[in-house]
């Protein structure tokens, strides 16, 4: 699956597809704008992708400096509310590789 089957698939399907991996599903609710649901998946991932992850839903929230935390968590230059769009294209290449 691409970014783009992935984001076609949270505009368009009421459910996931079977078989993501966690972190895909996250992204998948983040671009459904169920911020809860992918909020509830990023928590409980514990790995540099879940820390981007939930930057990017801080971002996406307006917490500013909660955001920086969890991307300084994965390593990861803080961004910008304004690149939202642009850094789920990204988190979503790497989740899905």
């Amino acid at each position: 699956m691409t970014p783009a089957q992935l984001s076609a698939s949270a505009r368009t399907e009421a459910a996931p597809p079977t078989g993501l991996s966690p972190a895909a599903r996250a992204l998948w609710f983040t671009r459904r704008g169920d911020w809860e649901a992918a909020h509830a998946i990023a928590q409980d991932l514990d790995t540099p992708l879940g820390s981007w992850i939930h930057g990017l839903l801080h971002l996406i929230e307006g917490d500013l400096g909660n955001a920086r935390y969890w991307f300084a968590q994965a390593g990861r230059p803080a961004r910008k509310p304004h690149e939202a769009d642009a850094l789920w294209e990204e988190i979503a290449a790497a989740a899905l590789e």
